[in-house]
């Protein structure tokens, strides 16, 4: 199929002609209406690529009532953002869900109030609905954006107030905790310490209740001493290390909430000495970075990427007039060499 080029801006009629569907065919198809052929769907989609074509947003707008534009809103410094590998995954697979229907991804942070104002100002006049990556004391955000009757999927289950207000995704993070303790246990360790997050996070809450769990069974006590707090980034899984042999310098195994705070505990430990995982065995969370590191992290896998993926899937139900719901995303036991 060839088409001639002309330095103008290609209009729909030229797409629907390419494509061989009448205009109402070209236009539904690229205002991401679903009663339209699979056939006709992949033509005009092929012409609108072969012609650079670029729906004009704002009169697109006037018609459907949307924009075209998701937010994707991180509540974290931006350090963070840039040296997480997590935030990176998930905007990745939820700028390629988004991509497919031809939603545009907006990337807003949200750290204090006068931005978190802004914010929800942008989502109610500028944007189709928002994906909300929180981190600590965020309920609000969320709260503030469903207020103001803005489409929103939420990373992490919210608060019980919002469970079913909004869609979320989830891991499987109470499992998954205690699967990575049960693991250590098997290793045949005992003082089994735990680096954990923010404690207003429902991921937190659910990796502690699932380290708890296991060492309840184990017949062990889940030791407050033994609960030490981080901020999910290396330094404070280093410190957070170097506070637990203080406290428990008998401790044999460390499960730290990600992988980055476990990467921190490892480097801690090399400080003070100890073996891994001779003296001390040591768990992440996520599988991002633990591969590379030394020794090899053994941690509990997430898919990250199709998080993203589910995020964006499940606003776009919402959009197209679904009710919120939510989905959750299974974790795997990667052991390596550090346990």
């Amino acid at each position: 199929m060839t088409s001639s080029r002309t330095s103008s801006r290609p209009t729909l009629e030229q797409v629907a002609a390419l494509a061989g569907v009448s205009r109402g065919t070209a236009s539904r198809v690229l205002s991401g209406a679903s009663n339209v052929s699979e056939s006709a769907v992949a033509a005009v989609r092929r012409a609108a690529a072969e012609l650079h074509y670029r729906p004009n947003l704002a009169a697109r707008s006037l018609v459907t009532g949307r924009t075209g534009l998701v937010g994707l809103l991180v509540n974290e410094p931006q350090h963070k953002l840039w040296t997480d590998p997590f935030f990176g995954e998930l905007a990745r697979g939820a700028h390629d869900r988004l991509a497919e229907e031809g939603v545009a991804l907006i990337l807003s942070l949200a750290t204090e109030e006068s931005e978190r104002d802004k914010l929800v100002e942008l989502a109610t006049t500028r944007l189709d609905g928002v994906l909300i990556v929180r981190g600590g004391g965020d309920e609000k955000l969320v709260e503030l954006l469903v207020d103001a009757g803005v489409t929103a999927v939420t990373a992490g289950r919210p608060a019980e107030s919002l469970v079913e207000r909004v869609g979320w995704v989830d891991s499987e993070n109470r499992t998954g905790a205690r699967t990575a303790v049960e693991h250590l246990l098997e290793r045949g360790r005992r003082r089994i310490a735990v680096i954990t997050g923010p404690d207003d996070m429902t991921v937190v809450q659910d990796r502690l209740a699932g380290w708890q769990a296991a060492l309840k069974d184990a017949g062990l006590d889940a030791d407050d001493a033994l609960v030490e707090t981080g901020a999910f980034t290396i330094d404070s899984g280093a410190d957070a290390v170097s506070r637990l042999l203080e406290r428990v310098p008998d401790l044999d195994a460390v499960f730290a909430m990600n992988d980055l705070m476990a990467l921190g505990a490892l480097r801690q430990l090399r400080v003070a000495g100890k073996d891994v995982p001779g003296d001390v065995a040591v768990m992440g969370f996520d599988d991002l970075l633990a591969e590379s590191s030394s020794p090899a992290l053994s941690t509990m896998a997430q898919d990250v990427q199709g998080f993203g993926v589910a995020m964006a899937s499940l606003l776009l139900e919402q959009l197209a007039g679904g009710a919120p719901r939510h989905e959750v995303i299974p974790v795997t036991l990667v052991p390596r060499e550090s346990s």
